[in-house]
C-alpha cells in the first residue's frame, strides 16, 4: 500500500514555479511517478484561480489502466482516485517542497490481474528478496533435520470458490526434490483496516500441515497485514471494498497523509515540473472514467 502515499504525496508535483496548472502538465507529472502508463485522465478542479495562488485545489481526479511502478516489474490493471479539497502552501511548492496545511483525503480505487501478480512474484528483484530457510521440520513436514533451503518458482491464482491459491518451491542446496507448497484461503477485511486469511490450508507434497502450526503462521501474517501499523507514519487507510473474482482482484479504499506524515517530507521532483508558463485549465468533456476503460 506505500506506492498509494507516493502516488497522493507527489500529486502537488505539477504545480508550475508561477502557480498555475493545467490537466496536462499534471497527466505528465503523474506519469512521470510511474514506468508506463498505457491510458490516463486527469483533471484538476481549482476555480477560482486566485484559490490556487493562496495554496487551494478543490479536487483532482484520476483515472488510468496499465500503471507500471519504477520500483518492481509490477503493472496495476486500473487506478482512479479523487481528493477532497487540498491545501498546501505555495511558497514551499515554488521551492520544490510539499507542505500540506491540513491532511490530504482521497479515494481510490485499484484493480489487479493474477498474471500481473504473478509477474510480479516471479521477478528477479522480489525472488532475491526470498530469504534461505534453516528448517528442523520434522514435526510438520518429512524433511532432514536442519535442512538448508531457498524459495523459488512462486505462483498465484485465484480459485472458483474466490479463494486465494498460492504455491511455491523450497529447494534444497543439496539439490534434493524440491518441497512443493501450496495454499489455499480465504480472505476478509475486519473493521476496514486488516486483510485477515481464514480458512487457510497448507499442504507440502500433497500432505496437510499440522493446523496448529499452520494457525501460528496465519497469525503472525494477519498482524503484518493491519494497516493501521502505518498509522504511526501519517498514513491512514480504510478498505471500503475488496472484491475477488478469477479475473481480478478490487480494491477501494479511503486514504488520509496527516501533514506530518513521513511521505510528504522528501522533495517534489523538478522533472515533473513544466518549463513554460501556463495560463489555462483544461477540463475535460466527459467523465474521466469512460475515456479509460
Amino acid at each position: 500500500m506505500e506506492f498509494i502515499s507516493f502516488l497522493l504525496s507527489g500529486l502537488l508535483g505539477f504545480i508550475t514555479p508561477t502557480g498555475i496548472v493545467v490537466d496536462k502538465v499534471a497527466e505528465n507529472a503523474i506519469r512521470s511517478q510511474f514506468a508506463r502508463v498505457e491510458k490516463l485522465q486527469v483533471r484538476v478542479e481549482h476555480s477560482p484561480t486566485h484559490q490556487l495562488l493562496q495554496g487551494n485545489v478543490k479536487k483532482i481526479r484520476i483515472a488510468g489502466r496499465g500503471f507500471k511502478l519504477k520500483q518492481y516489474d509490477f503493472r496495476i490493471d486500473a487506478l482512479e482516485l479523487e481528493t477532497d479539497d487540498i491545501a498546501f502552501s505555495p511558497n514551499n511548492i515554488q521551492k520544490g517542497k510539499l507542505e500540506l496545511q491540513q491532511p490530504l483525503k482521497a479515494g481510490i480505487k485499484l484493480i489487479f490481474t493474477p498474471a500481473d501478480i504473478n509477474k510480479l512474484l516471479q521477478s528477479p528483484d522480489i525472488l532475491a528478496l526470498l530469504p534461505k530457510l534453516k528448517l528442523d521440520s520434522k514435526d510438520y513436514i518429512n524433511t532432514d533435520d536442519d535442512a538448508v533451503y531457498k524459495f523459488a518458482n512462486p505462483q498465484f491464482n485465484v480459485l472458483d470458490n474466490n479463494k486465494l491459491f498460492f504455491q511455491i518451491e523450497l529447494r534444497s542446496e543439496e539439490d534434493e526434490k524440491p518441497l512443493l507448497i501450496k495454499v489455499e484461503s480465504g480472505l476478509k477485511i475486519k473493521k476496514g483496516r486488516q486483510f485477515q486469511l481464514i480458512e487457510t490450508l497448507v499442504t507440502v507434497n500433497e500432505e496437510q500441515v499440522a493446523p496448529q502450526f499452520v494457525e501460528g503462521i496465519v497469525k503472525n501474517l494477519n498482524q503484518r497485514l493491519d494497516l493501521s501499523n502505518l498509522e504511526g507514519d501519517g498514513l491512514l487507510i480504510r478498505i471500503l471494498k475488496f472484491n475477488i473474482r478469477p479475473s481480478e482482484l478490487e480494491i477501494a479504499a479511503f486514504v488520509q497523509i496527516k501533514p506530518s506524515s513521513k511521505f510528504v517530507e522528501n522533495p517534489l521532483s523538478p522533472s515533473a515540473l513544466s518549463t513554460k508558463p501556463l495560463t489555462q485549465v483544461q477540463v475535460l468533456s466527459q467523465p474521466i472514467s469512460e475515456g479509460v476503460r
